[in-house]
């Protein structure tokens, strides 16, 4: 039963299904029989935890299990406390609210691998680094609450699931490793 750390880069679709333009896990994980235990984006770079054990797979991506996932997201504007007070607190996006959550600025992280492509500079507008973490993920989330409090989302990375980090397991894009399933219990 492996459990599989891999960070996914930008552009790659969570699938290992052909996509007719876009790559996909199948790309860089030829493990037979694993899964994503959830997704990311194909916009959003960073961890992602893969399975064979159906049972593992819900213990780390269903939401009653309340796993906590930690993004940083480089936003374009500068965040005051008003701002990370109404991320952090529940945020009213329309079809749901969100649950609160801990959102914090950061100075830019100095292990952090250049993008490719780049984001898009504007040479008038500064941009920033937030930590946002979670105990939930609906689709576009974090990208819908930055831009909620005037935020917007330039690059989002997921770093942290649960115990597992890019910090404890340094992964470059499209690099993985296998980790013991007994760690995540």
């Amino acid at each position: 039963m492996p459990l599989i750390l891999f960070n996914k880069p930008f552009d790659v679709m969570c699938q290992f299904s052909a996509h007719p333009t876009r790559e996909t896990l199948a790309d860089y994980l030829q493990i037979p029989g694993i899964y994503p235990a959830g997704r990311l984006d194909a916009e959003s770079e960073g961890l992602i935890l893969l399975t064979d054990d159906g049972r593992l797979q819900h213990d780390i991506s269903h939401p009653q299990h309340k796993q906590p996932k930690t993004y940083l997201v480089q936003v374009e504007g500068q965040p005051n406390a008003a701002n990370l007070a109404r991320l952090s607190a529940p945020l009213d996006l329309g079809d749901f609210v969100t649950q609160a959550c801990r959102a914090r600025q950061i100075e830019a992280p100095a292990w952090m691998w250049p993008r490719t492509p780049p984001i898009r500079q504007r040479q008038n507008v500064p941009t920033n680094w937030l930590a946002i973490t979670l105990t939930e993920g609906k689709n576009r989330q974090v990208r819908r609450m930055t831009a909620a409090v005037g935020l917007p989302t330039l690059r989002l990375i997921r770093i942290a699931i649960g115990p597992f980090s890019l910090e404890n397991h340094p992964l470059m894009p499209g690099e993985w490793c296998e980790v013991s399933a007994m760690d995540w219990r």
